[in-house]
């Protein structure tokens, strides 16, 4: 069961590595835009290296990989390494199936938009699988570790000095879209990742609780925890309900509450991550 459910799930990783590849292949080289990548980074560089693409981005994300673990640790994972091999792998058979490709759409804009939209679904899928192309994904951790800086920011500064390096062989227009397509990617691929994962904590003060609670235990199967308040104004103490419930949850939980009690006092907030540490019982 366990090799099934590897291989399954090395199968989604391969899906996911070969969208990004195509992404990369299909829509940001013909345009030459520089979208903030490991990838881009080897598009500037094959203008001064007489090798491939495909080739540059092996040699950087094995080099990288290297850098990585001699100065971060051996936080990436096989998963990361076997994604770093796999996709230069592909752009490579790419190269190969189709020599001399041209753009798809004609116009570097509608290069860019497609390369965002088509790296933001195959990152998707790696993502929660704890997988990534590797390349700016190691760079970031480094500056992350040495710089303290967080890896959204890290991400955002390599990115955009990348896009930066196409002003080496590039023209202004490709240069400023090269910016625009990393800044945007990055809201999108954030989108992506980690939008769809977003939860909702609600809390709820109504004298219909105990119905309220019902409802969430019964009709959505989710958790809920009661606590005792009491209000500043009239020193009374009540009773609140505390959940945390996706947005399908969230639709049919505040229809049901509008329903039972149009009253009721609600506030919500976005939860984008959940960490249950499971207390140590001394003996």
């Amino acid at each position: 069961m366990k090799i099934r459910s590897t291989i399954k799930e090395y199968f989604i990783i391969t899906v996911g590595t070969v969208i990004v590849a195509a992404a990369v292949f299909f829509f940001m080289l013909p345009s030459h835009v520089s979208v903030g990548s490991g990838a881009a980074l080897a598009m500037v560089l094959s203008n001064f290296i007489p090798l491939s693409v495909s080739v540059i981005t092996l040699l950087m994300n094995i080099g990288l990989l290297i850098i990585g673990f001699i100065l971060v640790g051996p936080e990436f994972g096989i998963k990361t390494v076997y994604c770093s091999i796999l996709m230069p792998t592909v752009m490579g058979v790419f190269e190969w199936i189709f020599p001399n490709f041209q753009s798809i759409t004609q116009d570097p804009l509608l290069d860019v938009i497609c390369y965002i939209l088509v790296v933001g679904i195959g990152l998707a899928i790696l993502f929660p699988k704890n997988a990534s192309s590797g390349g700016l994904d190691i760079v970031a951790k480094i500056m992350n570790k040495y710089l303290r800086m967080d890896m959204g920011k890290a991400m955002s500064v390599s990115g955009i000095a990348v896009a930066l390096s196409s002003a080496l062989c590039y023209d202004a227009k490709t240069v400023v879209l090269s910016v625009l397509g990393t800044y945007f990617g990055g809201m999108i691929v954030d989108h992506f990742i980690f939008d769809m994962d977003i939860k909702r904590r609600v809390c709820i003060i109504s004298p219909k609780l105990d119905e309220i609670t019902q409802y969430i235990l019964h009709e959505l199967h989710s958790g809920a925890t009661l606590n005792e308040i009491v209000g500043a104004y009239d020193n009374v103490p009540r009773k609140e309900i505390i959940t945390i419930v996706d947005k399908h949850e969230f639709k049919a939980l505040m229809n049901y509450v509008k329903e039972v009690d149009p009253k009721a006092f609600i506030t919500v907030y976005a939860v984008s991550e959940m960490k249950y540490q499971p207390k140590k019982i001394s003996k």
